[in-house]
């Protein structure tokens, strides 16, 4: 076993940040992943980062290490059967076992090899940084010597629930082994050490599903990148609302916000474009409501597109049943762009009087809020003024790092549980904020 010594309060750290899969325009992890990073290089740190396919993007000052897995889940070919010649060990076998048994393995296979990436590097890192995998192979990491640290977005457990919801006996027998892998998540959690999450909605349901002590969860709220995602200098285009969904599933809330526009589309005219793929019950249901010309999905925007069409709407919206943070919210919110959301998960948290707030579910009150912003210009100005303020205030990715890099020091020095407990929140002032623009 190999012994980190104690970094000093000023000292650069070496930091092995882990993810599983980092999807680099859509979906959190592959966001948090590339920002978090970024602007901890930028504070003079080396951070490696060692993930699974889809690999991230990653800014000038970080290292991309590839820990390749069978990959299949990918967007062009999901649940593939990998050829004989794709098969390198026995992770590879329990890879394709597991998902041909219908579970989700890539947490557990990713967590294993890359604990064999750092056994073979020994001494070259002071923490790992997990970011939501939670595999069994992460109970090793303390095992080297290396003090971990791990990061809870939200606990999957409240996805499965949702997902559960109301689907018949066969299907969710399958949708229980999909989500098996969940319960291997908090029995790691439970023994993992410090956890990092995001908002103290997430905090209160994984210290309640999986049964982890609150002084165990710090809070650091996530950041937005406002050098790209900031109000356009061109007109809105008038009717347009837009969405993002990094997956559609129930959860998101999709199916609900396109009952809403069928309902604001028979007197007003509006056009969604929701930042994502349709699933095959979503075509149904937008062929269903008759919403083909109202309804645009695009899938995989680069970065300044995407940053581009935010800007672009007179209202975004987050219809989603759940939420354990929600970077799109606060993208939107940045941008300018006066949002509804649901009053769900840490969506109240996070947007605080920066967003009309609804009844998740309910496709009428959604519909009724939509129809209001969209008559009233002053309303729309006044939201997203307030909106401004609030992410001027409370999102910085670089008080993020700062704080993130705090807690990594805390168990680095062996005070990573007996440190005082909470939240950790990174709030800047305007001016700080701005300054973190020019970096």
């Amino acid at each position: 076993m190999v012994r980190c010594p104690v970094a000093s309060v000023n000292s650069p750290l070496r930091v092995a940040l882990l993810s599983y899969r980092s999807k680099p325009h859509s979906g959190g992890q592959g966001v948090y992943v590339r920002h978090l990073s970024r602007e901890l290089s930028a504070l003079g740190h080396h951070v490696e980062v060692f993930s699974g396919q889809p690999y991230p993007e990653l800014d000038p000052g970080p290292v991309l290490r590839e820990v390749p897995s069978l990959d299949l889940y990918r967007d062009d070919d999901p649940f593939r059967t990998p050829r004989p010649g794709e098969i390198r060990d026995w992770a590879d076998v329990l890879e394709t076992a597991m998902m041909w048994a219908g579970a989700f393995p890539e947490p557990l296979t990713f967590s294993i090899r890359a604990l064999r990436a750092l056994r073979a590097r020994p001494g070259d890192f002071d923490v790992v940084h997990d970011n939501q995998g939670l595999g069994y192979g992460m109970l090793g990491v303390r095992r080297l010597g290396l003090p971990l640290v791990t990061s809870i977005h939200h606990p999957i457990t409240v996805d499965r629930r949702l997902d559960l919801a109301g689907r018949p006996l066969i299907q969710r027998l399958n949708k229980e082994r999909w989500y098996s892998f969940v319960l291997m998540q908090g029995r790691v959690a439970r023994r993992a050490g410090p956890l990092l999450t995001v908002s103290e909605s997430s905090r209160q349901d994984i210290c309640r599903d999986f049964r982890v002590r609150p002084e165990n969860v710090r809070i650091v709220p996530l950041g937005v990148d406002t050098r790209r995602f900031r109000p356009g200098s061109t007109p809105r285009v008038p009717g347009r609302i837009v969405t993002v969904t990094s997956a559609d599933m129930p959860l998101k809330g999709l199916g609900v916000l396109l009952r809403a526009l069928a309902k604001l589309a028979t007197e007003r005219d509006v056009h969604l474009r929701v930042v994502g793929s349709p699933s095959e019950e979503t075509s149904k249901l937008v062929a269903q409501l008759s919403l083909a010309e109202r309804v645009t999905f695009t899938p995989g925007l680069p970065d300044d597109e995407y940053a581009r069409l935010l800007a672009s709407a007179e209202i975004a919206v987050v219809p989603s049943l759940y939420e354990g943070f929600s970077l799109p919210a606060v993208e939107h919110m940045a941008s300018g762009t006066p949002l509804v959301a649901s009053r769900a998960g840490a969506l109240p948290e996070v947007t605080g009087d920066g967003a009309i707030l609804v009844q998740p579910g309910d496709p009428e009150e959604l519909a009724a809020a939509l129809r209001r912003l969209h008559d009233s210009p002053a309303q729309r100005a006044e939201l997203a003024q307030r909106a401004l303020e609030r992410v001027g205030e409370r999102f910085a990715w670089t008080a993020v790092a700062a704080a993130t890099a705090q807690l990594y020091r805390q168990e680095i020095d062996g005070r990573g549980h007996a440190a005082s407990h909470g939240r950790t929140t990174p709030r800047t002032t305007r001016s700080s904020h701005a300054d973190s623009r020019l970096q």
